[in-house]
């Protein structure tokens, strides 16, 4: 059976005669609630959409593309607009306001300054497993290929006026934080316990909702969640992502049913292919994990794409998935696009009123 997928899609609020985000989410949120489940994030910079689950990756499709639009016009409603970037491309962003919540302020006082930068947006995709124990092992088959879902998802080459030379800084930024980035290699669940038994003892984790590795059991749900990519600049985008992370999880599952748990990629390895990725997405070269060789970014995204071929081709999406791949390679992830989009101009602003036209396209 192909597992359900749920997403959450994270985007910043902005004003569009400025181009600069703006602390006003509350009133996106306020003109979106009847007809979307939008809710708030950490920074009032920010909103969250989510979708209903489905095993059909073109129903997600058509559902994302009618959520983006209709937070676009209750943002039109306000004033504003919506960007789907990965951090701000413009603004004072440093602290962030956070929203009014009591959590949030318990992690401002736990995480301090950590926090002045967490005005990033990601997509997160939920995909049905049995329990923790297979989210874990999940988990562990991904590792290896984390890093080239970054490089396909990169989108947040700018940040609060600056070029940052990184394809996507949200992952640089993001990954400061204790329990961030690429989770480790746990050869049972017993050992997953335990290393969040520790953490918890640490005051790294205010509870399991800041277990914030790119894959994790979900706290919530029946779910393993990966969490790796920026939100992608448009819908086609976003959908080759998530078709790719289904992949990779039901082929995942295949080899845990069959008592592999996953190889122990050494960590520092895996920062490094993290570094890489981040800093030249798709146009440099990819760090392989599996072999410790680098690789033309493009080559990596084709050998995952052979790794979850025959996935994909058993849930019907083969074709959907290689047309997207095809294209992200063609023209680019989001930041080489909003990098084309500051060519142009020279100004940051094209860049803002490129992302307020691509994110309902």
């Amino acid at each position: 059976m192909t597992p359900l997928i749920g997403i959450e899609e994270e985007y910043l609020v902005v004003d569009p005669w400025t181009r600069h985000v703006v602390p006003r989410a509350a009133e996106v949120l306020a003109a979106a609630t009847d007809v979307l489940d939008v809710t708030h994030e950490i920074t009032r910079f920010q909103v969250e959409a989510r979708s209903v689950p489905s095993a059909d990756l073109n129903e997600l499709g058509v559902r994302l593309r009618a959520t983006r639009k209709e937070v676009a016009t209750a943002a039109r409603s306000c004033g504003l607009a919506v960007v789907a970037s990965g951090i701000p491309v413009l603004g004072d962003v440093v602290p962030a306001p956070l929203s009014d919540d009591a959590r949030y302020e318990q992690g401002r006082v736990l995480y301090r300054a950590l926090q002045d930068e967490i005005s990033i947006c990601a997509l997160h995709v939920h995909v049905d497993v049995p329990d923790e124990e297979h989210a874990v092992y999940v988990g562990n088959h991904l590792r290896p290929w984390l890093p080239t879902l970054i490089a396909l998802a990169a989108n947040s080459p700018f940040f609060v006026g600056r070029d940052t030379g990184y394809a996507s800084w949200r992952v640089i930024s993001w990954g400061r934080w204790p329990v961030s980035g690429a989770p480790p290699f746990f050869p049972t669940f017993a050992d997953y316990e335990q290393a969040l038994h520790a953490l918890s003892r640490s005051g790294a984790l205010m509870d399991p909702k800041t277990v914030f590795w790119d894959t994790r059991p979900s706290p919530t749900l029946p779910t393993v969640e990966v969490r790796v990519a920026d939100v992608p600049l448009d819908v086609s985008d976003s959908l080759t992502i998530i078709g790719l992370i289904r992949g990779l999880v039901v082929t995942a599952l295949a080899d845990v049913a069959r008592g592999d748990r996953g190889q122990p990629y050494p960590s520092e390895v895996l920062r490094a292919a993290y570094w890489r990725a981040a800093r030249d997405g798709l146009l440099g070269d990819g760090l392989d994990v599996r072999e410790g060789t680098l690789v033309p970014a493009p080559v990596m995204a084709r050998r995952l794409l052979a790794h979850v071929r025959q996935a994909l081709d058993d849930s019907g999406d083969l074709a959907f998935v290689e047309e997207g791949m095809d294209r992200l390679l063609r023209r680019g992830s989001g930041a080489v696009r909003q990098r084309q989009a500051h060519a142009r101009t020279g100004h940051l602003a094209a860049v803002v009123d490129d992302l307020i036209e691509a994110t309902v396209a």
